[in-house]
């Protein structure tokens, strides 16, 4: 400390979105909005810019926006060292593909007819 002024010191955090791009956008300014700090977008993560910002305090929001997004039922976030990672459940990429198949089966079987309807009555 060199004449009674603090030296401004910026942390950088990381936050990889892992397989949410199409949510960069919404993510970036909710941080802006409720941390009030610098957001640079790069590839799949974001960079977070601040002085006086904790990796907890960073992890919390990220958590509160995938709850606040309805992703806490596929997703879930972890940190390690300065960055936070949202990341998947692994069940659920499979889960979501099955779903995928069985409504496509539905879809694509005709409906059967009742004898009713094919007696003509």
């Amino acid at each position: 400390m060199l004449f009674g002024h603090k030296s401004s010191r910026q942390k950088k955090f990381q936050v990889e979105l892992g397989d949410l791009q199409n949510e960069k956008e919404q993510l970036s300014s909710f941080l802006q909005s409720k941390l009030k700090v610098t957001v640079n977008q790069a590839g799949n993560k974001l960079t977070v810019t601040s002085e006086k910002l904790s990796v907890e305090e960073l992890h919390h929001v990220v958590n509160k926006f995938v709850y606040h997004r309805n992703l806490n039922s596929t997703h879930y976030v972890s940190t390690e060292a300065t960055t936070v990672k949202i990341n998947r459940f692994k069940g659920k990429a499979k889960k979501d593909e099955k779903e995928k198949k069985t409504e496509q089966h539905k879809k694509n079987t005709p409906t059967h007819q009742t004898a009713i309807q094919s007696w003509g009555l």
